[in-house]
Parts: C-alpha cells; sequence; structure tokens
C-alpha cells in the first residue's frame, strides 16, 4: 500500500482559519437541528470551497477559502386573514381568531369576535360594544 503525502495540514492551513470556520458553520448546524421550530430529519449541508488561482509562473497558487452552510428553515405557521373594506373603500386585513368568518368563540375571561376582539366580558357582565356608546 503506497502512502499518501499530505500537502497541507487542514487543521493549519491559513492559519487555522479553514479549521475555524468549519467549527463556526458546525456549530450553526447543530443549533439549527436543536431548534424546536426546525424539521430535525431533514438534512443540512456544510460546503468548504477552496478557490485556487496560479500565478503565471505556475510557482504559486492564490487561495481564497469560504465556508458556508444550508441550514433548514423554521416551519411553516399557518394562519388566515379576512380581507375587508374600511368606509372609505381602503382594503383592509385582520387575522381570523375564530377560524370561520363571523363566528365568535369564548375564553375564560369572556366572549370574542372572528377578530379577537372582546365583545362580552365574564367578569363585569357586560356587552363590550354597549360599553364603548
Amino acid at each position: 500500500m503506497t502512502e499518501t503525502k499530505k500537502i497541507i495540514n487542514l487543521e493549519e492551513f491559513a492559519n487555522g482559519a479553514l479549521s475555524e470556520r468549519l467549527n463556526e458553520e458546525l456549530l450553526k448546524v447543530l443549533d439549527n437541528i436543536a431548534d424546536p421550530n426546525t424539521l430535525p430529519n431533514k438534512a443540512r449541508v456544510i460546503t468548504a470551497k477552496l478557490k485556487i488561482v496560479g500565478d503565471k509562473e505556475r510557482n504559486l497558487g492564490n487561495t481564497l477559502i469560504e465556508v458556508s452552510s444550508k441550514l433548514v428553515p423554521a416551519e411553516e405557521i399557518p394562519t388566515k386573514i379576512l380581507i375587508d373594506q374600511d368606509s372609505n373603500g381602503k382594503t383592509t386585513g385582520a387575522e381570523l381568531k375564530s377560524g370561520v368568518k363571523g363566528q365568535t368563540y369564548m375564553q375564560d375571561d369572556g366572549v370574542y369576535s372572528d377578530l379577537g376582539e372582546k365583545v362580552y366580558d365574564f367578569q363585569s357582565q357586560k356587552n363590550m360594544s354597549e360599553g364603548a356608546k
């Protein structure tokens, strides 16, 4: 078996910058896997790219090192927006809180509109729309 000659010690290459950057990206990947908002079983990728350009005499290789990672984005969060118009005809939008347009829902402290506005307070037993008048 022939012995492979080591040209460059990658731990020391560019004063240790290659190894340092690889470790930085590895930590980003591990943080991304640990993030409960991401899917743990999707692959993350670390890429180390060395660009080497020789000089005219062909005895020097000018080298640029680039290390990057491709992480998994946080999972999408679904919601619904009610689209309406104000009294001037301008388009407005508000998050649908009740699940169905026009439907109210109850919480511990009261009844809420489909947009999440309190319409009845259990504590004071007041209709909130009447109290605003």
